[in-house]
């Protein structure tokens, strides 16, 4: 499926996701308090560009979701609810309150929530209008903190995260990458590449047994593999991949959705998308004549059949982050 021929799901989920950024509750607020305070916390109160969506990681990848939509749709019917939201989101005075917290607290939404916040800098800079542009200069000091931390992160992990929840490092390792190659930012593509090979370059014959766990949303092997796929030339990658996952990862096939009200279960709703974008991007990443290249390209293509209908369910448990899995899987 393509985005430019559904135009009609783009509709429906961004539209959505506006009215979500702008809604303070339910709200999963995690707090670190360092000592006694008297004020009344609310999620506005502390986090005014990025308080929706029940968490930060989750709001700020949904305001990623708008910004594509409307570089994908100039003139689609959102583009001026969605200008509205982000006028009044992401401003100097809002992201200034929100780094008073950032900055007290330096591993604030590391890994995943930083990479995503890196991710919407960089999208908002590649679009470069006029609107675009003056959003980005609100976010550059977010952005460059969370540069300095991933730098950071880098050179002071002693091994990966490997679970498949927001604190794995691969996912965010390749968001960053990507952010960092579109940027031209040689140092930190330098950077995630030596912690890439530092992490994962030994690893072979990877047990796909223990995959999923009940609450993943990403996949362990297939968030390494395709980080993998960016950090190693072509030869080099195959070669690894051909000892990591001589099968192609066959073992793994689409999820059901148990429960979408429950808030860990429903996400294998977004683990059949991640899936499905990953066993894409390591695909392309293989010569054509390579025996797994069709597979996992076909498989990437059933993760994606059984992930689209929960792309539009209306449980908030799913409707407040899976958009942005649908939305990147077919924009990726």
């Amino acid at each position: 499926m393509n985005l430019q021929n559904n135009q009609f799901l783009f509709e429906q989920l961004v539209h959505q996701t506006i009215q979500l950024v702008q809604t303070e509750y339910p709200n999963g607020i995690r707090l670190s308090l360092s000592s006694e305070t008297n004020s009344v916390i609310t999620p506005k109160s502390i986090y005014p560009a990025f308080y929706g969506c029940y968490d930060w990681h989750s709001a700020v990848h949904s305001h990623w979701q708008i910004v594509k939509g409307m570089r994908q749709f100039p003139n689609a019917s959102f583009v001026h609810d969605a200008t509205c939201a982000l006028n009044q989101s992401l401003t100097p005075e809002n992201i200034a309150i929100e780094m008073e917290w950032v900055n007290a607290r330096k591993n604030f939404e590391m890994p995943y929530g930083m990479a995503w916040l890196l991710t919407l800098f960089a999208e908002l800079e590649a679009w470069g209008s006029e609107d675009a542009l003056r959003w980005a200069n609100a976010l550059r000091p977010m952005a460059d903190h969370a540069r300095e931390r991933f730098m950071h992160y880098c050179q002071a992990m002693p091994m990966a995260n490997r679970g498949g929840l927001h604190n794995q490092s691969a996912f965010s390792l390749g968001l960053v990458w990507d952010v960092a190659q579109s940027q031209g930012d040689q140092e930190l593509l330098d950077l995630v590449a030596s912690t890439g090979r530092r992490f994962y370059w030994t690893d072979t014959h990877v047990n796909l047994a223990f995959e999923p766990s009940a609450a993943d949303f990403l996949s362990p092997s297939l968030s390494e593999a395709d980080l993998m796929a960016r950090v190693l030339d072509g030869d080099e990658f195959e070669i690894w991949l051909d000892l990591f996952e001589p099968d192609g990862f066959d073992a793994l096939s689409p999820v059901e959705v148990v429960d979408p009200s429950n808030g860990q279960l429903a996400h294998w709703a977004g683990l059949n998308f991640s899936r499905s974008w990953m066993l894409s991007n390591i695909s392309e990443a293989l010569s054509q004549d390579h025996p797994l290249a069709d597979k996992l390209c076909e498989n990437s293509k059933q993760h994606l059949k059984a992930a689209l209908p929960m792309a539009t369910h209306p449980d908030y448990m799913i409707s407040h982050w899976v958009p942005t899995f649908a939305v990147y899987a077919l924009t990726r």
